[in-house]
């Protein structure tokens, strides 16, 4: 059994994370940051849950680039092929499920 505090969870670097579980193939990690990531495509699903703090997500749909605002709470499902990145107003914990090494 394993129980996490998001809140009291600090990385050393922007989008550093922790490791909470590891099954079939998909990660499970909550991240700590205060920096925007950078654009990417992962190469399968990925759930992107704010537990604390707000992010702008930023995403193409299109060819067009939009953005949404998460708050804690919020989930971003960006699809495969999904071009996105995250851009945290102050710090923020997420929690991201991917296929394990993606992006």
């Amino acid at each position: 059994m394993k129980i996490i505090r998001s809140r009291e969870f600090v990385a050393e670097r922007a989008w550093g994370a922790m490791d909470v579980a590891s099954m079939n193939g998909i990660t499970t990690r909550v991240h700590w940051t205060d920096q925007p990531y950078q654009w990417h495509v992962n190469d399968g699903k990925e759930v992107f849950a704010v537990l604390d703090g707000i992010v702008e997500m930023f995403y193409r749909e299109g060819g067009v680039e939009k953005s949404v605002v998460l708050q804690a709470g919020d989930v971003f499902v960006a699809d495969v092929g999904c071009e996105h990145f995250a851009h945290p107003r102050g710090e923020a914990r997420i929690l991201v499920v991917e296929k394990e090494g993606s992006v």
